[in-house]
């Protein structure tokens, strides 16, 4: 194998992953978890190791991005790839264990990172915004329309209604993209406003930094002074207690001094684990709003502003086939236009129905593999711990009933059966019954945060 730095890998396979990466993840991320990483590979391309610096990052490394990373690498190479994951020289591993255990307690691993060279001491201080994402390039819709309101009102009344505002839901929803939004228009309005936008990971980085460097004035002078605090993915917080109370008293600063506090999680705060009681009362002292996957037209509008972003132009009869079939978030929606744009050029032929179901045929089969009615009525059934007879019953009792229509509402959602195919497989209902049990899950789900969150359980386990 040929170790060395990932730049040295052959033909300038991994620059293109990265460069790909770059453009999909937010920067904190990127130069979180991708950029370190070291890499082995083999002559003939056949396996990749990627060397991680600890086993917390290891565990991150794999859950988050070596599905993706492994997608691109295959795709750059042209042929299929083995990926493995593996510790780095044991001491650096050493290193990191015994300083996170030094600042977060024993059992307990945060990550020490290496800092992106404009966050050093005495660097200009940067919002980390991504200009490219603000309320002009979001798409609105019934999904995020109270966020985009909410939003916008926190960008043009800083430190006044709303705060703290805290944004939740699936991933690839655009939670992030709202955030810079809120930061981008207050810098356009107030250039002289002090906004800092990062993943939760790097405020846990720092905390642990601060610890081992004494440097906790530098700290507090960074993150208590800011007008607007923009933190994505708060729920990453959970079991880093030391973490957790530098959180709480920067988040009493800031309100003391009116500023604004915007976080992103991926459940609603009572619904998040292993965050202190008191964290979790301020998360929900604002505004809470939920993010819900988007609707079929807010789907093919994003699907045909994206396709002109990159210069190419998308049927509305093959944005409405790509929508009805990509319906989870906006980042699997971007993921497949990508598919039909690169398999439009390399094969010299324009964007079609039949292109699309040519470029997206592993995503339709895996769709139609794992989600019919009948896995749907089991699931659901599981879930709410009844018999999945029952789905098909004619009985009545709300603990039989409300369980079916979820099903029922799913399935409308989930897959492309019709109304009255959908009632002919729960006991031969009327599709009248179905379409009632739609209207009101989908009118239920916007206003009960409990149901909206077990219906969310209950898409992501039936996606896989």
């Amino acid at each position: 194998m040929n170790a060395g730095p990932l730049s040295n890998l052959n033909d300038g396979l991994w620059q293109r992953c990265v460069d790909q990466l770059a453009q999909e993840l937010p920067e904190q991320q990127f130069n979180t978890w991708i950029r370190p990483l070291i890499v082995e590979v083999t002559a003939d391309l056949s396996k990749v190791v990627i060397q991680v610096g600890n086993r917390f990052k290891l565990d991150w490394v794999r859950a988050q991005y070596a599905g993706r990373i492994s997608a691109l690498l295959e795709q750059q190479a042209g042929q299929k790839m083995s990926l493995e994951l593996a510790l780095a020289p044991r001491e650096l591993l050493v290193r990191s264990a015994v300083l996170a255990r030094t600042f977060e307690g024993p059992g307990v691993i945060e990550p020490v990172g290496i800092r992106p060279p404009e966050e050093a001491t005495g660097a200009p201080f940067k919002s980390r915004l991504n200009t490219a994402l603000t309320f002009e390039t979001l798409i609105e819709g019934t999904a995020n329309r109270m966020g985009r309101a909410a939003a916008l009102h926190v960008s043009s009344s800083l430190g006044q209604l709303y705060n703290p505002l805290f944004i939740y839901g699936g991933v690839g929803l655009g939670k992030t993209h709202l955030m810079h939004a809120i930061g981008n228009k207050l810098q356009g309005d107030n250039p002289a406003a002090k906004v800092l936008y990062i993943h939760a990971e790097q405020f846990v980085s720092d905390v642990v930094k601060a610890y081992q460097r004494k440097t906790f004035d530098e700290f507090k002078e960074r993150y208590h002074s800011l007008d607007l605090l923009l933190i994505d993915d708060v729920q990453f917080f959970a079991n880093k207690d030391r973490t957790q109370e530098e959180f709480f008293n920067a988040f009493e600063a800031l309100l003391t001094k009116k500023s604004h506090i915007v976080m992103t999680s991926d459940t609603y705060p009572k619904g998040l684990t292993d965050i202190h009681e008191r964290l979790v009362s301020r998360f929900d002292s604002g505004l809470t709003v939920a993010i819900e996957p988007p609707e079929l037209e807010m789907r093919v509008a994003i699907l045909i502003r994206k396709a002109e972003s990159e210069g190419a132009s998308m049927p509305e009869e093959v944005a409405f086939f790509v929508a009805k079939n990509v319906r989870s978030n906006v980042r699997e929606l971007e993921g497949a236009l990508r598919k039909i744009l690169a398999y439009s050029r390399f094969n010299q032929k324009e964007i079609s129905i039949q292109l699309a179901r040519e470029a997206l045929r592993d995503l339709l089969s895996i769709q139609n593999r794992q989600i019919s009615v009948e896995n749907i009525q089991k699931t659901v059934a599981d879930y709410y711990k009844i018999k999945v007879a029952d789905m098909y019953s004619k009985k009545r009792p709300a603990s039989i009933a409300r369980p079916r229509q979820i099903a029922m509402y799913l399935a409308k959602e989930l897959t492309q059966k019709s109304l009255p195919e959908i009632g002919e497989l729960f006991g031969g209902r009327d599709h009248t019954t179905v379409l009632h049990a739609v209207r009101k899950m989908s009118a239920e789900r916007q206003q009960m945060t409990e149901l909206n969150q077990q219906l969310h359980v209950l898409e992501q386990t039936l996606k896989g």
